[in-house]
């Protein structure tokens, strides 16, 4: 469970904050108008989440379909953790300036820049989540599954809207670098279990029954287990640690 919440409330916090960010440029700058633009796009990204995540779902069935998904979850993984710890302190302006060009658009140009904008940023954090999730589904049972992706929605919720209301008191910045530990942790763990995989399908040119073997305990054993228990627990070792070190100072 704990995987799937720290995924949810991760990936939740960057689709809400775009979906909230957006609302409250528009509102700022006199753009009300442009609201239902910002509902629909966000309807539409959740649309196109839900059926990659079921397309997913029918074709990850074999070892080798598998390894492919835990592959490219892994790099999305990567770069969404990159990209986010140099983008997290400057989202907001970000995403007002892309919002003036979209909304500066003549006539019903201007409803459907901020539509494609929405649905582009949010769909883009929904599929995401869908490799993730499906990749932690392998590990997880359904119950544990729903309620991690409930509470971490939940809680992400909650954290887009103090960020809205309080601004500066939430620490995004910490936010962000504390949850990238735990999607590093989490990408090397696709990519263990993309090997071992493979090596079910005979599909790498090494002894592939030995390495299957070998990685057994690894990829969906105890040790797996055990991996995935420190993964939660290092980012909030880490937020601990860097919350106190500011204090100190």
């Amino acid at each position: 469970m704990g995987d799937m919440l720290i995924i949810a409330l991760r990936e939740g916090i960057e689709a809400f904050l775009i979906v909230a960010i957006a609302a409250a440029y528009l509102r700022k700058t006199g753009r009300a108008a442009l609201l239902p633009a910002v509902w629909a796009g966000t309807a539409v990204a959740l649309a196109v989440s839900l059926f990659v995540g079921g397309w997913l779902l029918e074709y990850a069935v074999q070892p080798i379909y598998e390894g492919l998904l835990a592959a490219i979850a892994a790099a999305l993984v990567i770069s969404m953790a990159v990209y986010m710890n140099s983008a997290g302190r400057r989202m907001g302006k970000e995403i007002g300036e892309r919002l003036e060009t979209a909304a500066v658009m003549p006539g019903a140009g201007a409803w459907l820049g901020v539509f494609l904008f929405v649905v582009l940023m949010v769909s883009r954090e929904g599929v995401e989540t869908a490799f993730m999730t499906i990749a932690v589904a392998k590990n997880e049972g359904n119950e544990a599954l729903v309620a991690g992706a409930l509470i971490g929605i939940a809680l992400a919720v909650t954290l887009a809207w103090a960020w809205l209301r309080w601004g500066r008191r939430v620490n995004l910045t910490l936010f962000f670098q504390a949850t990238s530990i735990f999607l590093i942790l989490f990408s090397l763990q696709l990519l263990l279990y993309a090997f071992h995989e493979f090596t079910e399908a005979e599909a790498l040119p090494l002894d592939n029954t030995y390495w299957h073997v070998a990685t057994e305990e690894w990829a969906e054993g105890r040790y797996a287990k055990i991996y995935s228990a420190l993964m939660v627990l290092a980012p909030l070792a880490w937020a601990a640690y860097a919350s106190l070190r500011a204090r100190l100072k």
